[in-house]
């Protein structure tokens, strides 16, 4: 690796992992959330991995939870349950690593109206890769040798303003209520070791016209087990805590050595490549703008449109390291690549191969100073940085929203790994005096991935 070596071992990794990951599959989680009668929400999340439901009431079964100061006679009811509440909220949450509910929608029919209700949720955290793809783009699921796909949920629709919105206009995103559970990823993937899947509407429909819509699948690889199983939605798994185990350990030191693949088919209007480490950072290996296959988004294309496999832009993998390179998320839009058109008459898609490093990440408000320390012994070694805006939240506590409004501000900079690479310990002042003024009015913010490492020393 560029200026630096990181000995990362097996035995470290999976040591490192198999403590920390144990907790996901052993602990479990609960949320009660009290119904006052007005807008509330109840909130699931995991920290790692994704959201299984075990169990969930909406109703009353102890005089005791959200009590407060309401009369006895409110509490009294203690068997009081809405049917199906459960099944709800495993449709809705499943396979998520964050799911929001509104009370709202478990209040009619009341299931016993003198009663002062509640919903509460039992649930576990499992540990999965996360795909998120734009519409228009093409989801890879893969799994190594000897492992197939178990796909928790998949969801296609919109459930915030931020996910897939490079350069979309307002209006495109502002549907943020617009969900579309589905069983039809589990029911092609589930079982095979690869599965190719296109985020649009044509496979799931349209869950909210005029709306810029994703792709969200959570899903594991697990060991194959044969003799008596059982039975998960279109498929037969042992789940036991040893495979769970087995397959945790296994799928988090991937994050070090597996590669995943973008695939963004070229429209011709505004299509957003879109890349994600769920853990660590970004690591561009190969990429491609044009066709080096006749089988990639070909859709119902004239074979004369797909038959030249030997088109390519030129620099396109330097052009997204050098945008990507060290972020956990990285968004592109397909027109910075089409220009000079490398072959006029295929039809073209961009692909991404890369890796997900595990890193440390510092995100540092103009004005401020970004600290990098490391352990005695180790040195600092930076993946990428990065001085501007790439959103409206971050760094936006009561800022005029004029300063926030560029969100297309980007300036990576090799200026920290000059500075910082190979030390114990690295201050960064987050300033236009040492990284220049990208977009001059906008506030900004320094962000950094790094890692700590063994010095090599080489011989002489």
């Amino acid at each position: 690796m560029a200026m630096g070596f990181v000995r990362l071992t097996t035995a470290v990794l999976l040591t490192a992992t198999c403590l920390l990951l144990i907790a996901v599959v052993d602990s479990a989680d609960k949320i009660t959330t009290c119904d006052y009668g007005d807008l509330r929400v109840h909130r699931l999340y995991c920290d790692h991995g994704v959201i299984k439901v075990q169990e969930a009431l909406y109703g009353r079964s102890s005089s005791l939870v959200c009590a407060d100061d309401n009369p006895k006679k409110y509490l009294a009811n203690t068997h009081c349950t809405q049917p199906n509440t459960a099944n709800r909220i495993k449709k809705s949450c499943n396979g998520k690593k964050l799911c929001e509910l509104s009370l709202e929608e478990f209040r009619k029919p009341d299931p016993c109206a003198d009663t002062f209700k509640y919903l509460q949720t039992n649930f576990t955290c499992l540990p999965a890769i996360t795909v998120v793809t734009c519409e228009g783009s093409v989801a890879h699921l893969h799994c190594d040798l000897g492992r197939v796909i178990y796909v928790y949920g998949a969801d296609y629709g919109r459930r915030d303003r931020t996910t897939c919105s490079y350069r979309r206009a307002p209006l495109e995103l502002e549907n943020v209520d617009c969900k579309h559970p589905t069983d039809l990823v589990a029911k092609m993937c589930n079982g095979k070791y690869g599965c190719a899947i296109p985020a649009s509407n044509a496979v799931f429909g349209d869950p909210c016209i005029t709306i810029y819509k994703y792709l969200e699948i959570s899903y594991t690889c697990q060991l194959l087990q044969t003799g008596s199983c059982e039975k998960m939605a279109s498929g037969c798994f042992r789940l036991t805590t040893a495979v769970l185990l087995t397959a945790t350990c296994l799928l988090l030191i991937a994050v070090v050595d597996s590669a995943d693949k973008i695939t963004t088919c070229d429209y011709g209007d505004l299509r957003v490549h879109r890349l994600y480490c769920d853990h660590g950072v970004i690591k561009v290996q190969e990429a491609l703008y044009g066709r080096s296959s006749s089988l990639v988004c070909a859709d119902d294309n004239p074979k004369k449109y797909l038959a030249n496999t030997h088109c390519a832009q030129p620099n396109t993998a330097n052009r997204i390291k050098k945008s990507c390179n060290g972020k956990k998320l990285c968004e592109l839009s397909l027109e910075a690549f089409r220009k000079p058109d490398p072959c006029a008459d295929t039809f073209k898609y961009l692909q991404t191969n890369f890796t997900c490093l595990p890193a440390i990440t510092v995100v540092t408000c103009e004005g401020s100073v970004a600290h990098l320390h490391c352990d005695l012994g180790q040195v600092i070694y930076v993946y990428g940085a990065d001085y501007g805006r790439r959103d409206r939240t971050t760094c936006s506590y009561r800022r005029a929203p004029l300063e926030l409004e560029n969100v297309d501000c980007k300036h990576p900079t090799d200026l920290v790994a000059k500075m910082c690479n190979g030390k114990y310990g690295c201050a960064i002042t987050a300033s236009n005096a040492l990284f220049g003024d990208p977009c001059i009015t906008i506030y900004k913010y320094l962000e950094i991935s790094y890692t700590c490492q063994y010095p090599v020393t080489r011989p002489h």
